[in-house]
């Protein structure tokens, strides 16, 4: 005889078909046709089809559970009520003994869920209303919050937006009940990104944030002030498309190092209708989170400025309405919570620098019009026709089994051609863009370099070619050039002219040995050279690089240092977030340890001298700074006071605690720190004379520990150098003495000194100084180059 088993009895062993008819020990009991009792207490009442649970009925096993609803065949399918013993009910729909489709789950806390389910676990549209009576409604994912949706604090606080395992992540709005709000994009939780915080006085910042903390520059409009269009505001600070380039960060942050370990969803039968396994993570946001969400920033700007006013980002419509009280803003600068710096402007100034912004932008499109029939949907087809051919290209040369490079391997003849119909061929698959033709150059020799810099090609393939797609950034230099950054960061995909095609083929031979010799090199990593003709025989060629400033730190200034003073100095009107500064405006000399300092100029001979033999100028250092703020000020940061779904640290009152913001240089450990190959890093870990010449990591408070290689993780001291004009200006640099993290390469090492360049520097000697231009014989140059680099920007200690 056979009977049901027991199918939610926990103290029990499952086996792999819990619903499926198998063989009991015991007699079984059957008082009336649609009843039966088994031998280890289990009842069913209802009906039956061939001694099985088919139609309606209830089933009770002898732990307290009951089940009753729809049954078919023998299994819980259909609609059907739930009652665990400890009072916890489920209503709703059933499918194959799991909690599937669309029912309301409550449990003897009070809290209660409505929404979709999929196998016991929360996916689809829900809302929850928690114990504490906190409410989310919105998307869910495996159980937790993922999509769009809403959460409702029990103390006022709104927050409307993405989010992504449980966290606020993407583009979001969060309501305080004292009238602040946020508007902007987070990350794990917290503030990440640009964004704009307005004030209950009426007040409103625009700047960045790094994990709940301002960093960066922004702009500081007191209560009162006339506020500017914001597509004109937007501008003025560097971003040339509006607002709307400014939210497109929200969907293109570096995720490396800040993702939350995912919830490991069984789907073992032992989970079938368990409330532990349906579950296992609440997403309630904790007590100390939620109590951390009453506070805003409201009190660390009104410590400056009392006023009072309105304003609303609704529109840009009606801004003449507003009164103008106040005619000054603030241009500011912070790290990682502390302002840096601060530079008073009358409000009629930046009108002015939003319209030069603008119209230096109108100019720079106008000289990058060799490309600009790449605008818009071409631009599109050009960035499907990269990720086709560089898919098909790797998938093709990484089955050829491993060999030494010849000579035949490299010249413009080393190349692999393919054409890439619409509808598809033998070769390549049907795709959305126009037709192309394809042609990789030396893929043998660029497979070996990938290899060289120890990239995996299946990763290399997704980073490029996945389907996150590529962004197009704009060109921070003058030869307009177009660029694409992969969607992980570790990339930049540059379009050549074919003069630099022509050179960067010529030099590959060298270039290939220079970097297999000197493992630590700067010079710019290349892992491919291709070209996309299309049916009209436009050619793009491309480059791809390694993003030097690849890293889960912000990067607070950069500049390109060449050597020269011509020219070399940026209009502080033009200056923004994201601005490319230039030799005169480096205003820091920075100190390194001993040893790191003299490997540093080490490798840099080395590059130079290579350069040098290939007769290459204007080359440069491309420099980022990631600056810590001044360890004597921590107990002037602002706390992140960020609702999470954790709680972050907190002492006994509730506030945050934290550690120390300087940097420290620790004894290496690869078991302690991340060796995965960058699209930067592939020297070995650099000695530190102040650890006794050993391998050194540096610990970055908020952070972690990172492993410092030449030109990238190195940590340096940033003196600031004062000018008179400076001290006297209305921009004030509150410090002089700040920790940095470096992270360097030498970088537009593609042009020749040809009869071209000697012309131009014959011409320009006449109107200038002839050490001062940029164009000079390249050994000269080079020269030049490390001088300036020992007495102006790594100047050796006394």
């Amino acid at each position: 005889m056979t009977c049901l088993m027991n199918l939610i009895d926990e103290d029990s062993e499952i086996n792999a078909d819990p619903l499926g008819p198998v063989s009991c020990i015991g007699v079984e009991n059957v008082e009336r046709p649609n009843k039966k009792v088994f031998s280890n207490g289990d009842l069913y009442v209802g009906d039956f089809k061939a001694a099985l649970p088919h139609g309606k009925g209830k089933y009770t096993w002898s732990n307290g559970m009951v089940y009753e609803g729809d049954w078919e065949a023998g299994k819980m399918i259909g609609k059907g009520l739930l009652l665990w013993p400890s009072g916890e009910r489920y209503n709703g729909d059933i499918s194959g003994g799991y909690l599937h489709g669309f029912g309301t789950l409550t449990s003897p806390d009070g809290s209660v869920y409505e929404g979709q389910w999929r196998m016991n676990i929360q996916h689809g549209f829900g809302k929850k209303k928690y114990a504490n009576s906190d409410v989310y409604e919105g998307e869910w994912k495996e159980g937790e919050h993922e999509g769009n949706g809403r959460y409702f604090w029990n103390n006022g606080n709104k927050y409307t937006g993405n989010w992504k395992r449980g966290k606020m992540h993407g583009r979001g709005v969060m309501e305080w009940v004292n009238g602040d709000k946020y508007n902007g994009c987070w990350l794990n939780g917290l503030r990440h990104g640009s964004g704009i915080y307005q004030y209950a006085d009426g007040g409103y910042y625009f700047g960045t944030w790094t994990r709940g903390l301002k960093d960066g520059k922004g702009v500081f409009y007191p209560a009162g002030s006339k506020r500017p269009s914001l597509k004109n505001f937007c501008i003025s600070l560097g971003y040339d498309n509006g607002p709307k380039s400014v939210l497109s960060q929200c969907s293109s942050l570096n995720l490396e190092g800040s993702t939350v370990k995912k919830r490991s969803v069984r789907r073992s039968v032992s989970e079938k209708i368990s409330v532990s396994g349906v579950l296992r993570s609440s997403g309630r946001i904790s007590h100390k989170s939620a109590e951390s969400s009453r506070h805003s920033d409201s009190t660390r700007e009104s410590r400056h400025h009392y006023s009072s006013g309105t304003f609303s980002f609704d529109s840009d419509g009606g801004q003449s309405e507003v009164q103008e009280n106040t005619a000054v803003v603030y241009e500011r600068e912070y790290m990682q919570g502390v302002m840096i710096k601060e530079r008073v402007r009358g409000y009629t100034e930046l009108p002015k620098k939003a319209e030069k912004k603008t119209k230096h932008h109108a100019k720079e499109t106008k000289k990058s019009s060799c490309f600009g029939i790449f605008k818009g949907k071409n631009s599109y087809h050009l960035m499907l026709n990269l990720q086709l051919g560089i898919r098909y290209t790797v998938g093709k040369i990484t089955p050829v089994p491993k060999r030494e490079v010849r000579t035949a391997d490299f010249g413009h003849r080393a190349r692999i051609t393919m054409f890439f119909p619409r509808r598809g061929s033998q070769f390549t698959p049907p795709h959305k863009s126009v037709d192309f033709y394809w042609k990789d150059y030396c893929p043998m020799v660029f497979r070996n370099l990938r290899e060289m810099f120890k990239l995996d090609a299946a990763e290399y393939m997704m980073s490029i070619c996945g389907d996150d797609g590529l962004t197009e950034i704009s060109s921070p230099g003058k030869s307009g050039s177009i660029f694409y950054l992969s969607h992980d960061d570790r990339f930049v995909i540059k379009t050549l002219k074919k003069s630099e095609l022509k050179v960067l083929l010529k030099m590959l031979p060298k270039y290939y040995n220079h970097v297999k010799e000197h493992e630590n090199t700067l010079i710019t990593k290349f892992f491919g050279l291709h070209q996309i003709t299309v049916h009209d025989k436009r050619k793009v060629r491309f480059v791809v690089m390694g993003n030097m400033f690849c890293t889960e730190l912000r990067i607070h200034r950069r500049y390109d240092l060449k050597g020269s003073t011509h020219g070399r100095c940026t209009d502080k009107d033009k200056i923004h977030e994201n601005t490319t500064l230039k030799d005169l405006d480096l205003s820091y000399e920075f100190q390194m340890d001993k040893s790191l300092q003299k490997f540093f100029f080490h490798q840099i001979a080395l590059d130079c001298n290579f350069l040098k033999s290939q007769h290459i100028i204007d080359y440069s250092l491309l420099l980022g700074l990631h600056f810590r703020a001044p360890e004597q000020l921590n107990g002037l940061l602002e706390p992140p006071m960020m609702p999470n779904i954790e709680s972050s640290p907190a002492g006994q009152d509730g506030e945050v605690l934290f550690p120390s913001k300087g940097l420290l240089l620790v004894a290496h450990e690869p078991s302690s720190v991340s060796t995965d190959p960058g699209p930067h890093i592939r020297g070995r870990p650099l000695r530190a004379f102040s650890l006794g010449d050993k391998e050194v990591d540096v610990l970055v408070p908020g952070t972690g520990r990172l492993q410092v290689q030449l030109g990238v993780n190195m940590p340096a001291q940033a003196n600031q150098k004062l000018s008179r004009d400076e001290a006297d200006s209305a921009e004030v640099e509150l410090f002089e003495v700040y920790d940095v993290v470096i992270y360097m390469g030498i970088i537009d090492i593609l042009q020749e000194y040809n009869a071209k360049k000697k012309a131009e520097h014959a011409c320009k000697s006449v109107k200038f100084d002839p050490l001062s231009i940029s164009v000079v014989e390249p050994e000269l140059y080079a020269q030049r180059f490390i001088n300036f680099l020992k007495q102006k920007v790594f100047p050796e200690q006394p």
